[in-house]
């Protein structure tokens, strides 16, 4: 029953917007607005009780993979020709935002299989499609994106991994860090130098493929312990002479880069969502502990030191989701999602971490403590400013866009 409403939810949602006859229409379809009720009973269901005690273990929470996948929220950005929902991006926005208010861990670890998808999605044969897109549809099994290296983390043109044809295979070396669900992957994305000229422009220089995660020489390491986020899977991966077919190539030869740099505009909208997901869950728990704490003869919340804080994170929560489902309906519009999507994935990132800052002061001696939930949720929204491209290479790209607009319009 789920499923079918997921589905009917991404045919109808574009169908409301047109139905608004006096400017933009701001609502949800109420398919859309039964998605986000039955994403919210699962949060406060499944993810929201043991999130603290997942953050404490840094057990990986398959309990609440399968349980998601079962409902469907795996498999909801794959074509439906390969078994999948195919939903459009705002309603995978709501998704990543209403989990990532239970806990954004959790939400990368679900999420991440939507980052190692999506260059299939986008760029992969037919067979490719079938073959690991399939697979995930099936069962519960997560995947993931490995393109950052040790040395070469918002730099994708600065990777060293390399690939070398040997018939129709490529035998891949070289190593990858800070992969998400790396230790649990049964298969990978990965980006690597086919041309083996270091002045090779870029959009030519990479290959990219999708890799079985039993391949031999594939090694992968210890789990990272982090900062936040503890849950989620981190992990370093070593590439030692391993076996490739040429089958197995997402997109064409050397094009690798392009592939790529085309995923993050699509994911990019889910990762902002993620974010503001985690500044509203922030918002919400500083307000209600404004209205139980007091302090000078009333609750802290009537003053206003405290409630200005609050009304700013308010403030930054909306812009953020605006913004995010913005960048969501331009993906789903089929134009170029670059502007728009750092423009999220910047101001959401930024909106969560000060949110989060915001949150532990209100909380004040109690934030610092591990048994309220201020400081997990500060912990936790830094990685947004980091992964998936930083805040400063968001302000490069929104640049570059920018430049480009003007000269093409005159203006912005």
């Amino acid at each position: 029953m789920l499923a079918r409403n997921l589905r009917s939810c991404s045919r109808l949602f574009s169908t409301s917007n047109k139905l608004a006859s006096n400017g933009i229409d701001f609502e949800l379809s109420a398919e859309q607005q039964e998605l986000r009720t039955n994403i919210r009973k699962f949060v406060a269901d499944e993810v929201i009780p043991v999130a603290a005690e997942y953050d404490r273990t840094m057990e990986y929470p398959w309990p609440i993979i399968k349980k998601a996948h079962e409902l469907g929220y795996l498999i909801a950005d794959i074509p439906e020709k390969y078994g999948g929902l195919e939903l459009d991006m705002v309603s995978l926005c709501l998704i990543s935002e209403e989990v990532a208010y239970g806990c954004s861990g959790i939400g990368t670890a679900m999420m991440a299989n939507d980052l190692a998808q999506s260059p299939l999605i986008l760029c992969a044969n037919d067979d490719i499609k079938k073959r690991f897109l399939g697979r995930m549809v099936d069962e519960p099994l997560v995947a993931s994106y490995a393109v950052t290296e040790p040395g070469a983390g918002s730099d994708v043109a600065g990777i060293k991994t390399k690939c070398e044809k040997k018939g129709d295979e490529y035998i891949i070396n070289g190593s990858k860090m800070w992969i998400t669900n790396a230790g649990h992957a049964n298969w990978f994305f990965v980006l690597a130098r086919s041309d083996p000229d270091p002045k090779a422009p870029a959009g030519k220089a990479f290959t990219a493929f999708a890799v079985e995660g039993d391949s031999a020489g594939l090694i992968r390491g210890r789990k990272e312990i982090n900062m936040g986020q503890r849950c989620s899977d981190t992990r370093g991966i070593t590439f030692e002479d391993v076996r490739v077919p040429a089958a197995n190539i997402v997109g064409a030869p050397g094009e690798g880069f392009k592939v790529a740099m085309k995923t993050f505009d699509k994911t990019r909208p889910t990762v902002a969502a993620l974010a503001t997901g985690l500044a509203y869950r922030c918002l919400d728990v500083a307000t209600q502990y404004s209205t139980e704490r007091k302090a000078f003869g009333t609750e802290i919340y009537n003053h206003q030191g405290v409630s200005f804080l609050l009304a700013e994170m308010a403030i930054n929560c909306e812009l953020a989701r605006l913004m995010t489902y913005k960048s969501g309906s331009e993906v789903d519009a089929g134009r170029p999602g670059s502007y728009y999507a750092s423009i999220a994935k910047l101001f959401a990132s930024e909106a969560a971490n000060q949110a989060a800052t915001n949150a532990v002061q209100v909380f004040g001696g109690a934030g610092f403590n591990t048994e309220y939930p201020a400081e997990k949720l500060m912990r936790d929204a830094k990685i947004f400013q980091i992964y998936e491209g930083t805040s400063q290479i968001q302000r490069m790209v929104i640049a570059r866009q920018l430049l480009a607009r003007v000269k093409q319009n005159g203006g912005y």
